[in-house]
């Protein structure tokens, strides 16, 4: 267990006091200290706020694979191995999000698991994006704890508080840390279909923002979003509370719904400046289409285009950009059974985004050492500039309603066998082998969710 330094305890303390203090006077309940345990569960009944979380873990099998990592793969990304990919606990208090009264909640998220690198607000990177200077990261969550374990941390990637404003249809501003509106797939594992993630939502799009966020309901079928952000030094993505304040971006987005539900067409994107040091432009925009088929039947459809001006790559600055289509279909077999398949391309134009082993290169510091290789060992994670497919099919199994389990706990336990194949071709002939010193490898995996 790594030390934590008493102002990053403090910052996280007092941000976490300060959401709950902004939940506890959103509500008209009044609670008699000495009234007992009974009287508190009650007041906390009344005032609307809740708990809960869930767990998540799997292992994978790659035959191509001895390093102990799957390649560029990242959450899943150990193989041959069982992970605890994501112990997550939440408190909050929802807005009711329509109607003429002011409501104020809030939320926040803790999560211990392997996949906490990948989710904690390392918009500040251990070497500027635009002159390879090193930078000191941000205190919010980042070497909370197990930095001597190798593969568990601690993030919070959540903690926000959130406003109903009844004015026209209804806006609701969340103000804090929070996850990011744009894509499709995101962090949360119950959130998803499958167990490992398309390299769009691994490399293309941001994970999180550090600012406030506005949804506006236009009409029936149309909506709004929009935010300011900041805490960045990749163009408003992943940010913190601490550093590169100055560096204010923005994210705007519309979708459109049919009017059955069965159909959806999402726009988004962020923009902003590099970072307080450079003004240089970095930004994406993310299209999804989501169509019904049948009852039974789903497709989604995808396409994202990032963009970042002036990067330092081999020693040249250049203008960075990445970009890929992915689609996935779903079928549900049965209430507790469903199947999918997810395919995509995604090119990384220039080698910025994506990284073999993608856990070293997220771990290493600004001395150049990954404590994803262990002590005193330097970052030997590598990028190129290709062209990236890969294919996945699997399923998700609601074990517990099929085995008739009474336990209330296991209800939503879900069991998620995957079977994934990935290929790479290097762009202008050179000749890239991130898989293990293969251009391909087939990942099996099984992994669980239990919500709570």
């Amino acid at each position: 267990m790594s030390y934590v330094p008493k102002r990053r305890s403090r910052m996280i303390f007092a941000s976490a006091v300060s959401l709950f203090t902004v939940v506890v006077n959103s509500t008209n309940a009044n609670a008699d200290a000495g009234a007992g345990v009974d009287s508190a569960i009650n007041w906390v009944k009344d005032s609307g706020i809740r708990m809960g979380g869930w767990i998540n873990g799997g292992a994978t099998f790659n035959p191509g694979q001895a390093s102990g990592f799957n390649g560029p793969v990242t959450f899943a990304d150990r193989s041959n191995r069982f992970q605890l990919n994501q112990f997550n606990v939440f408190i909050e208090r929802p807005v009711v999000a329509e109607g003429s009264t002011w409501d104020i909640g809030g939320r926040f998220d803790f999560m211990f698991g392997t996949d906490a690198i990948f989710t904690q607000a390392y918009g500040v990177p251990a070497f500027d994006v635009n002159s390879g200077q090193s930078l000191s990261r941000s205190n919010w969550d980042l070497d909370l704890c197990c930095a001597s374990t190798r593969y568990y941390g601690i993030a919070l990637p959540q903690a926000y508080a959130e406003v109903y404003v009844p004015v026209g249809n209804g806006l609701n501003v969340k103000v804090g840390h929070f996850y990011t509106p744009i894509g499709y797939e995101s962090v949360p594992a119950p959130d998803n279909f499958f167990y490992t993630h398309a390299y769009t939502m691994q490399y293309g799009e941001p994970f999180t923002h550090t600012g406030v966020l506005g949804n506006y309901r236009i009409n029936e079928n149309w909506s709004a979003i929009g935010a300011v952000t900041t805490g960045s030094a990749t163009g408003g993505w992943d940010g913190g509370f601490d550093k590169q304040l100055g560096n204010w971006g923005g994210i705007a987005g519309i979708t459109w719904t049919s009017d059955d539900m069965g159909s959806s067409a999402n726009l988004s994107g962020t923009y902003g400046e590099t970072s307080t040091r450079s003004n240089e432009p970095w930004g994406m925009y993310s299209v999804v289409l989501k169509h019904r088929i049948t009852s039974k039947t789903h497709f989604v459809l995808q396409h994202d285009h990032g963009y970042a001006g002036g990067v330092l790559l081999n020693g040249v600055n250049k203008n960075a950009e990445w970009y890929g289509i992915n689609t996935h279909l779903y079928y549900d077999l049965t209430s507790e059974l469903s199947v999918g398949i997810r395919g995509e391309w995604f090119r990384d134009r220039d080698g910025f985004r994506v990284f073999s082993p993608g856990r070293v290169s997220a771990a290493t510091n600004n001395q150049g050492l990954s404590y994803a290789l262990g002590r005193g060992q330097l970052g030997n994670s590598t990028s190129m500039p290709a062209d990236y497919y890969a294919v996945t099919v699997g399923a998700n199994w609601k074990a517990a309603k099929t085995l008739k389990l009474d336990w209330k706990p296991m209800q939503q336990f879900n069991v998620r066998p995957n079977v994934r194949y990935d290929n790479v071709d290097a762009l202008h002939g050179a000749t890239y082998r991130p898989f293990g010193g293969k251009k391909d490898q087939v990942v099996l995996s099984l992994d669980f969710t239990v919500p709570f």
